[in-house]
């Protein structure tokens, strides 16, 4: 989807940026919603649009156990060469488990310990990881508070990088359902964060060959439904047992997120939540097609320029949305009746909004295609001598 260009924008266009700041992922309206879910908040996106299709508490604020490692992935791939060689402080050594079982002053190579630490969730290498990417902890943390604002997750704030309870002066180390699925939806375009968090199972030794080790994918999912992509699970006292999800079919791409469901002796509630939302997204939603691929809008009247009107021009992009037989898609066409000289090639004087249910999804820019200059009395002059002198 198309977001706003940096453009000149008019004074009478000002209600059009207000709406731009309402432009947020919006809750489906399907009826046959799943009920009773074991988790105390969830969500199900579109991934490819960002939309909300069911919610559950997904704005609540919750630890998120080791699904904080996707960002941890994230923030390492987006800010390290995989190839560098990390060595194992005495705080990462120390860490309680899930470990991999690292000693102090070991070495290994960045890659291995990334396997380490989304196949088999090991607390140690994920210490070991921020220690070397951000400089300290609280170096990657900042990263990673960093990363979740970029997304727009203003509601998640992360103080470790395996997802450990931890609670500091500025909050607790916690997230919401709909904030980890913008943080997932952002990962799925990371293809090595793909290939990692797909593969089976990875083997390696520290860099100087003493010890070898063999990590196994933990993620049933992967294993539950066709299309499985990506996803993490995780576990604390605090969180219970939580999950975040990708599943790609039949054109879909959904994100799935599950967060404090269940705790011990209820481990496999958060696989019948999972599968649940994603049933409900393949079952309930289509993809339809929506806009055009433009539009030509008649030219605008201009007042005191030196033209009378003005060509505009919009590109829109043709979309598909995934729509429930509920929802309700228009798009609209918003224009001043005339413009006030001076207009500038490229302006911005109007907008294309895309609406489901009556609530913005998408909004594309009209721009003037020439300049209009105002009337002054140079301008006034030349015409006038242009009458006197063929």
């Amino acid at each position: 989807m198309t977001s706003f260009s940096s453009l000149f924008l008019r004074k009478n266009t000002v209600l059009l940026i207000a709406a731009a700041l309402f432009l947020c992922p919006l809750p489906a309206l399907a009826e046959n919603e799943p009920d009773n879910l074991y988790a105390r908040a969830a969500v199900l996106m579109d991934a490819d649009t960002g939309r909300i299709l069911f919610e559950k508490n997904g704005e609540e604020k919750l630890p998120m156990a080791s699904t904080t490692k996707i960002m941890t992935l994230l923030i390492t791939l987006e800010n390290a060469d995989l190839e560098e060689i990390i060595e194992v402080s005495a705080y990462a050594a120390s860490m309680p488990d899930v470990q991999l079982g690292l000693c102090e002053g070991e070495r290994y190579r960045l890659l291995d310990l990334c396997y380490s630490l989304m196949l088999e969730s090991h607390n140690d290498t994920a210490v070991a990881i921020a220690e070397h990417v951000g400089g300290s902890m609280e170096g990657f943390a900042s990263l990673m508070n960093q990363k979740a604002r970029d997304l727009g997750c203003y509601h998640t704030y992360f103080i470790t990088p395996n997802g450990l309870d931890a609670e500091d002066e500025n909050g607790v180390h916690s997230t919401t359902a709909e904030d980890l699925a913008r943080i997932m939806r952002c990962c799925m375009e990371n293809e090595t964060f793909l290939t990692i968090t797909q593969t089976a199972s990875w083997s390696f030794s520290d860099i100087s060959g003493t010890r070898s080790f063999t990590v196994n994918n933990k993620n049933a999912f992967l294993n539950m439904m066709e299309g499985a992509l990506t996803g993490k699970t995780g576990f604390t006292n605090g969180a219970g047992y939580c999950y975040v999800g990708a599943l790609e079919r039949d054109e879909k791409r959904l994100i799935a997120v599950v967060l404090a469901c269940g705790w011990p002796n209820n481990k496999t509630w958060k696989w019948s939540d999972t599968t649940r939302l994603m049933n409900y997204g393949l079952n309930e939603f289509e993809n339809i097609t929506v806009g055009e691929d433009s539009l030509t809008p008649d030219p605008l009247p201009v007042t005191n320029g030196q033209d009378s009107e003005v060509n505009i021009h919009v590109e829109i992009s043709q979309d598909r949305l995934l729509l429930c037989e509920e929802d309700r898609f228009s798009m609209k066409v918003l224009l001043p009746d005339s413009l006030e000289a001076p207009v500038y090639k490229g302006e911005c004087i109007g907008s294309v909004l895309y609406s489901v249910n009556g609530e913005i999804l998408d909004l594309f820019p009209i721009v003037a295609e020439e300049d209009v200059p105002v009337i002054d009395f140079r301008w006034r002059l030349e015409q006038v001598v242009s009458l006197w002198i063929p």
